[in-house]
């Protein structure tokens, strides 16, 4: 007999408690009673119970099932009523049927579980809330009633109910097709249409969520509660949407998308949705009226803590792409308690403190209480026969529940509003309740916490052997929860995993969700019985992979030993998989070993390890690089010997952003000068039509415009950093910006040396030559790593250079230095439209895309920059002579570092570090290892070598500046060329060229 799946314990089906509980006593919790796994062996009576059903429009197979009615041995049950229902077996069912029980009030004192082929046998003895058996005719109805209507959502089931004592049958016939009709006509009757969205109705919305989901009076609200209801009502509209779109994929049953990405940076929800949903005007005139203003309500939103930079950023714009393109898709990726953290400069230092953006809830996110699914760790693999076979077991010692957080993603200009779904770990009741009840209370209290952690912060800290443990705990969470639902989802309506290739694409977003294939395959092979060259097979027509790493040491390996103790037979599926790779590979390549040790998913050495990205490469039918420059990095470095076996394999598509969120949404202004010139908001959707700006470019009437405006935008970013920092900076100024995730190889220390380098230069200029200067406002913004030493270095830098220059009465406002804590999506939609300059410094062949470049281009702020990442082709696009170009060119890089200690730097630039080693700044000791190095042949990202062609460009950029309609030009240029680096460009590549799908839009 097969060993039933612990999965029938999760939910993953909705179901709505139709009735008030007629019986108001608790509930006893059925994980503290014994569930029974039996042999069928009484004699059943069959009843076809489907007649005159039309077949579901998503369904390829028939999901009916048949009603078993039986009579059940009762002797030791006298005082219970016996439930028993017969349905095909899916995953969850025996969940929603015992919340049904807890619902209605009624205990559960047994459970019984027997299995026919694909089909089960439930039984439950039932007592109501005194331990009474139900006697009553009308409760018996009203029960079976609410389970029929909880369990009948997608499979036909029926429910018999007797009587143990007297094994009389209570039979409730099913509803024909006319009469479920009826009842769906009365449903849509009560619900006969769409919310209205006229001030009057809006207002209403509004006012019934401040008294009945805020609980606060409608006479008396502040700002933040009427955020809180404006939230609720927009989301309202978003779940109607919601609905239809899941409701159109499921009829249609189109290939899906599924995005798996460890991060997503979607920053606010309020002003997005209200745009894409095309409802911001007629919201902004109902607030208007109740006396509240719509932007100051938005920002009372925190940012959802979801991610850390630009990976995160992409994977945010790449689903608004999604939902906009009517694509079918699912993202899905983790629920952080406290995200990455929150930055608190404190003396100039960093300092990481939890972010709890969700102290206050989240109005955006659905709880799934009911879409659950057990994650296990440890233990043993085992052997148990199947079909005169023997098939591995995983018995695992810690089990812990993924619950879903339910993320609605609006497009624009469609009603297609897509799904992402973001996990997170919770104890098992199981064992909660079981310390619980031996008065362990201790251990119940460690055992939540243990299971919280695995979804409580974004990349724990990995340097000890803790930590890495829970960061490889958090990566196999997170896809072994998202393959157990896209199973379940395929499942609903197909039979044949031979059709899954036909039905299903899966995205790794870098190597973080590449565990994915491992459990996959686990699932086919152990638990649904594929064949192992059957799984192989579907798995290699399934996967595709990007990868945005650039060097050997940024590629993701996990050390045997870890994997071994807590996934073992993830390990052995990962063995299995090499060994048959490598003796492939043999018959290809001969016995060139070198080779063979380079490509194997396990590398030896030291510590023995899998290489993920090896394995990766190996499963999935497209590698993707994330621009032209990066993709050339794979073929001729990273992945060479892989290109050279499979080139086939590899494609780039260039990443690109949202001109929704980082046009539309942050610089309202643009959109609307932008609709004005194009004569069309069509744009929005089809942003290629940006290029016909180039018309226009030369025209003084547009520029005066274009200039009002970044004035404008300069006004918000200038009241912003005085009200964070207390700085007041001149308008007249240039804003040069640079905001990155902190680290060496983006160079946010060139930048700070070039600005010694101007301090330097303006304290020795005499008075009336300073009139020449161009005035800068230098703004730096990011976050280093918790344990990144040289990273927070560079940020103390930064302050001590900032407390020098900004209290210098010699300089004034002709230079200013601002450091800006915590950056973020909200923060960046006050700094990027209120850019002159945007520094991308990056050592080039170092940065595999950049999207913090295409954000500043929409924008019409120009780029200083090396030709690295997208630059290239941001070159093509707008040309040369729009930017500032700079530094050693990709192929120049290693010739440069050859030469070590020869390789000569300009006297400018040692005097900068001569400068910070000799303490003029303050700290001497405590930024001699930065000055260490850049020194003495330590340069390794080539700060000295490009000193001198930065310093050139920064030149250029001034003498440019002081030209204020050649600038503009060269702004309105740089937006109008902006329409390649869109994410819903990237997107259509994918969907044609990688994952095969179609749109599928929902009809209004």
């Amino acid at each position: 007999m097969a060993t039933p799946s612990s999965s029938l314990l999760y939910s993953n089906s909705s179901f709505s408690s139709f009735l008030f509980p007629p019986f108001p006593l608790p509930f006893k919790n059925i994980s503290s009673l014994p569930i029974l796994y039996t042999s069928p062996h009484r004699t059943t009576l069959t009843l076809a119970s489907y007649a005159a059903q039309p077949p579901h429009a998503t369904s390829e197979t028939s999901t009916s099932t048949s009603v078993t009615v039986e009579t059940a041995s009762s002797e030791n049950h006298s005082n219970s009523t016996v439930f028993v229902i017969r349905a095909r077996n899916r995953i969850g069912l025996l969940q929603v049927i015992t919340r049904v029980f807890n619902v209605l009030g009624l205990r559960v004192d047994k459970a019984t579980i027997n299995f026919e082929g694909d089909s089960f046998i439930k039984t439950f003895f039932v007592t109501d809330s005194q331990g009474n058996k139900i006697n009553d005719q009308e409760s018996l109805e009203r029960i079976k009633k609410v389970l029929i209507e909880a369990i009948d959502g997608d499979d036909d089931v029926a429910v018999s109910v007797e009587s143990a004592a007297r094994g009389i049958v209570v039979r409730k016939p099913r509803l024909d097709f006319g009469e479920r009709k009826a009842k769906a006509e009365r449903m849509f009757g009560l619900m006969d249409g769409f919310l209205k969205n006229n001030p009057i109705s809006l207002q209403k919305d509004i006012l019934h969520h401040v008294e009945y989901t805020v609980a606060r009076s409608r006479f008396s609200f502040d700002d933040f509660e009427a955020y809180q209801a404006l939230a609720h009502s927009v989301r309202d509209r978003l779940i109607e949407r919601w609905h239809d779109t899941q409701m159109h994929f499921k009829r249609k049953d189109p290939k899906r998308i599924y995005f798996l990405s460890l991060e997503f940076l979607m920053g606010r929800s309020l002003s997005n949705s209200v745009i894409n949903l095309g409802i911001r005007d007629q919201f902004a005139d109902a607030l208007s009226q109740l006396g509240f203003e719509l932007e100051v309500l938005a920002e009372q939103e925190g940012d959802a803590a979801l991610g850390n930079g630009g990976l995160a950023r992409l994977s945010a714009c790449q689903m608004d792409s999604l939902a906009t393109l009517d694509y079918p898709a699912v993202g899905y990726g983790l629920r952080y308690q406290y995200g990455l953290f929150r930055q608190v400069i404190l003396n100039g230092f960093q300092h990481e403190q939890p972010d709890y953006w969700l102290n206050f809830g989240n109005p955006w996110e659905i709880e799934r209480v009911h879409v659950t699914y057990p994650v296990k760790f440890y233990g043993t693999v085992t052997h148990e026969p199947l079909n005169e076979e023997k098939c591995k077991v995983w018995v695992p010692e810690e089990t812990v529940e993924a619950v879903a957080y339910d993320n609605p993603i609006p497009g624009y200009g469609t009603r297609n509003t897509i799904n992402l779904r973001l996990w997170a770990a919770k104890p098992s009741d199981h064992h909660n309740l079981e310390s619980y009840n031996t008065g362990d209370y201790i251990n119940a209290v460690v055992d939540r916490q243990r299971a919280e952690n695995i979804s409580n912060i974004l990349y724990p800290d990995d340097r000890s052997y803790q930590g890495k443990e829970l960061r490889l705990k958090q990566q196999y969470f997170f896809v072994s929860a998202s393959v157990q639902d896209i199973i379940r989802r395929f499942k609903d309506t197909h039979s044949n995993f031979d059709e899954f290739p036909e039905k299903v694409a899966l995205h790794l977003n870098d190597t973080h969700p590449s565990l994915a294939i491992a459990e996959l395959m686990r699932v086919l092979v152990d638990e649904e019985h594929l064949g192992w060259n059957r799984a192989w097979n579907i798995i290699c027509k399934i996967f595709t992979f990007t990868t945005h790493t650039v060097s050997f040491e940024g590629l993701e390996k996990i050390p045997v030993d870890l994997l071994g103790s807590l996934l073992p037979r993830h390990l052995q599926i990962v063995y299995d998989i090499n060994f048959n790779f490598v003796e492939e590979l043999k018959k290809r390549i001969g016995l060139d070993y070198d080779r063979l040790a380079r490509m194997s998913i396990v590398e030896e050495g030291a510590v023995k390890s899998i290489r993920m990205a090896n394995l990766s490469i190996l499963c999935s039918h497209t590698v993707n690089g994330v621009s032209r420059v990066h993709s050339e990095l794979l073929k001729t470095k990273l992945f060479k010997d892989f290109y050279e076996l499979w080139p086939e394999k590899f494609q780039y598509k260039t990443n690109g952003v949202t001109q929704r969120r980082w046009i539309v949404v942050s610089n309202p202004s643009l959109c609307a000068l932008i609709s004005k010139w194009l004569g069309t908001e069509a744009w929005i959707r089809d942003i290629d039509l940006l290029i016909g700006l180039r018309d226009h470019a030369a025209n003084g009437e547009l520029h005066q415009e274009w200039k009002m405006v970044k004035k404008v935008n300069k006004i918000r970013l200038a009241e912003y950093i005085e009200a964070m920092s207390g700085l007041k900076v001149s308008l007249d100024a240039m804003f040069d910006v640079q905001t990155k995730r902190i680290h060496e190889y983006k160079r946010q220390l060139l930048n700070i040396l070039g600005i010694i380098h101007r301090y330097d230069c303006i304290k020795n200029m005499d008075k009336n030559d300073r009139i020449k200067v161009v005035p800068r406002v230098c703004i730096i913004g990011g976050k280093a790593a918790p344990g990144y030493e040289t990273a927070k270095k560079i940020i103390k830098l930064c302050h001590a250079v900032a407390e020098k220059i900004n209290n210098d009465s010699d300089i004034g406002d002709l230079l200013k230095l601002v450091f800006i804590p915590d950056y973020n999506v909200s923060v960046a939609e006050l700094v990027i439209p209120g850019a002159d300059l945007s520094q991308h410094l990056s050592t080039a062949g170092h940065e595999a895309s950049g999207t913090g470049s295409m954000k500043f281009l929409m924008n019409g702020c120009l780029l200083l920059a090396t030709a690295d990442g997208c630059t290239v082709e941001i070159i093509e696009e707008i040309g040369k002579d729009n930017m500032f170009l700079f530094g050693a060119k990709v192929h120049e890089v290693s010739a440069l570092r050859e030469k070590g200690p020869a390789l000569k730097v300009p006297l400018q630039f040692s005097r900068v570090v001569r400068m910070v080693r000799d303490g003029y700044f303050g700290f001497k000791d405590y930024f001699k290892s930065l000055c260490d190095n850049i020194e003495g042949g330590q340069d390794y990202y080539l700060l000295g070598a490009d000193f001198t062609s930065y310093l050139e460009a920064q030149a250029a950029a001034d003498k440019a500046f002081v030209d204020q309609e050649r600038w503009t030009e060269m702004s309105i240029l740089s937006t109008a060329g902006s329409g390649r680096f869109s994410s819903d460009r990237t997107i259509e590549e994918y969907a044609e060229k990688g994952w095969g799908i179609q749109p599928c839009r929902c009809p209004f």
